[in-house]
């Protein structure tokens, strides 16, 4: 059974700092293709950031230069880490992963994962 589970959500000031991780079980990270997307209450899905099946980041525009991507192949986990929090990063926060190779102009689209996990929530207070 192919799980991904997330942890590390929970309430931050703004400024703060959280690192999520998301364990995977019955699929292998190292060499697919990963992200986080977030979901804000009547909001659409919004890709965060994503990991190419050769470890190249993508940032959405809103959080280039404060969060940071990465994934532990030996741990098979993949990690967001996440600075100089803000209020609009309030959101549930999803790891997803994809079972077919890529391409870097679709990485943040939701529609490419088939593999999804249940979410951490992420609250930033001013």
């Amino acid at each position: 059974q192919v799980l991904l589970v997330e942890s590390g959500g929970g309430s931050v000031q703004a400024g703060g700092s959280l690192r999520l991780s998301c364990a995977a079980s019955g699929y292998t990270v190292s060499g697919n293709c990963l992200a986080w997307f977030r979901q804000a209450p009547g909001k659409n899905r919004e890709g965060v950031a994503s990991l190419s099946s050769n470890e190249i980041p993508i940032y959405a525009d809103s959080v280039q230069g404060r969060f940071r991507i990465s994934r532990d192949d030996e741990k098979n986990i993949l990690t967001l880490q996440m600075n100089s929090l803000r209020p609009e990063d309030t959101a549930m926060y999803y790891c997803a992963g994809a079972r077919v190779v890529i391409s870097p102009s679709f990485l943040l689209d939701a529609e490419v994962y088939t593999i999804w996990g249940q979410g951490t929530q992420v609250t930033v207070s001013t």
